[in-house]
């Protein structure tokens, strides 16, 4: 699921969160109950994507079915405002019962005692880690507990607009396109239809979406050992890529994509190409030029290189619900094959369980939706966290996303995003 650079209010809910632990993770030992009818109560299951919305209710009537006497009600937020408002209500002891958990904000509510550990479902073999990718169990592991089942995984592949690579006379993307062809086209795609008000490229200029990726492809790093990679040089030329996409008016800048989403802007038809994850999938099927789009891979950098970031969405219980039973029955069955089918065959996401992939790809072939999953399989790498991830995050947007394009070259600005990184790294415990 995307994680959006602007990651304001961490540093504070960080501050509060580490006033409220105390309690240990009483709901821990919850498991379900053998007889359905011996589980009764209110839930709330916060979220925080609208195109999702619909797949979640598919899978709490589903759930349903089997625990008429379970309340579930959804709680939707946007992302700026969701973690925001898991803070104040962590803060008062008053969480959602269960709630989506991404892999930034884990460790900060799992260290401060606000998420309940999988022990009881785990032991009663009502979840069982193996049916996930390891590396989302392990990204939803701290201290030798596991607190969160994973919901699904992304990785990024490139979007483009077959309609208007036509109209502007350009070749369409390719598996075998590198850095460069990506700048050709945006050139030529500029050209033929920037006066109509379309851009060459939608990019948003996030860290998962697309300088993540571009570091890592051309051999530089986010965190290693400890340390921040900003000013690698690796790293600085992958960041000096996407700055001259932006400089040359290709890709909208920081300031433009705040008054327009830009995966919005590519899907009404003003934007050529991106890069992004498979969680706009469903956002693509709504769009009245839906039969416009496919995808390839992402291209590659100079040296050959390609890689992407991983990374996925958790379910996870409020170590303080006053319903650890129905909370654990819904927990388990939001991490069962039968929720997996439930949001892969709606295209809502691309589910974790093994094995319901294939109904992920299947939900959209026009897509090519393969892609993504092959990217998992041959060259993706995790996706980079630490103890306090959203502090160094928002030295992202504030210092780094916003110089895209700028006057100050990356060899400037990616040294000294790393002195700040590597002082927020040192302090934590």
């Amino acid at each position: 699921m995307r994680i959006p650079s602007v990651l304001a209010g961490l540093t504070l809910a960080a501050l509060a969160l580490a006033g409220c632990g105390g309690n240990s993770g009483g709901a821990g030992d919850a498991k379900v109950p053998d007889d359905p009818a011996k589980v009764k109560g209110d839930l709330t299951y916060a979220i925080w994507d609208v195109n999702q919305q619909p797949a979640m209710q598919q899978i709490v009537k589903a759930f349903n079915q089997k625990y008429p006497d379970v309340k579930v009600s959804i709680s939707l937020a946007t992302f700026d405002q969701y973690f925001t408002k898991l803070k104040t209500q962590g803060s008062s002891n008053n969480l959602p019962d269960v709630f989506w958990m991404n892999g930034p904000n884990f460790q900060l509510f799992a260290s401060n005692k606000q998420l309940a550990t999988l022990d009881g479902l785990i032991g009663a073999k009502q979840v069982d880690p193996a049916n996930y990718p390891k590396a989302l169990d392990d990204l939803y592991t701290l201290d030798g507990k596991q607190y969160g089942v994973p919901k699904d995984y992304d990785t990024i592949a490139l979007w483009y607009n077959k309609k208007l690579f036509a109209d502007a006379k350009v070749a369409a993307p390719t598996a075998d396109w590198t850095w460069n062809d990506y700048k050709a086209a945006a050139v030529k795609l500029k050209a033929a239809l920037g006066s109509k008000g379309i851009w060459a490229s939608g990019d948003n200029l996030g860290n998962q979406s697309d300088f993540y990726p571009a570091m890592l492809s051309n051999g530089g790093y986010v965190i290693k050992d400890g340390k921040s990679g900003y000013g690698d040089p690796k790293s600085i030329e992958a960041l000096q890529f996407w700055s001259d996409m932006v400089k040359g008016g290709y890709t909208p800048t920081a300031a433009q994509n705040a008054e327009t989403k830009s995966q919005d802007r590519f899907f009404d038809g003003k934007a050529a190409m991106m890069w992004n994850g498979n969680w706009v999938v469903s956002a693509a099927l709504k769009s009245p030029y839906k039969n416009d789009f496919s995808v390839v891979p992402l291209p590659k950098a100079p040296n050959g290189g390609r890689k992407t970031v991983i990374h996925g969405i958790a379910n996870v219980m409020s170590a303080k619900t006053k319903n650890p039973e129905a909370a654990a029955a819904f927990l388990a069955f939001l991490g069962g094959k039968d929720a997996a089918l439930i949001q892969a065959k709606a295209g809502a996401a691309n589910p974790a369980y093994t094995g319901t992939q294939t109904d992920f790809v299947n939900s959209a072939p026009q897509y090519n939706l393969k892609t993504y999953i092959e990217a998992a399989e041959q060259y993706s790498e995790p996706y980079p966290v630490s103890k306090d991830t959203g502090v160094w995050n928002q030295l992202e947007t504030d210092d780094l996303i916003a110089a895209f394009g700028g006057t100050k070259p990356m060899s400037e600005v990616g040294p000294q995003v790393a002195t700040k990184m590597d002082e927020a790294l040192g302090k934590e415990k």
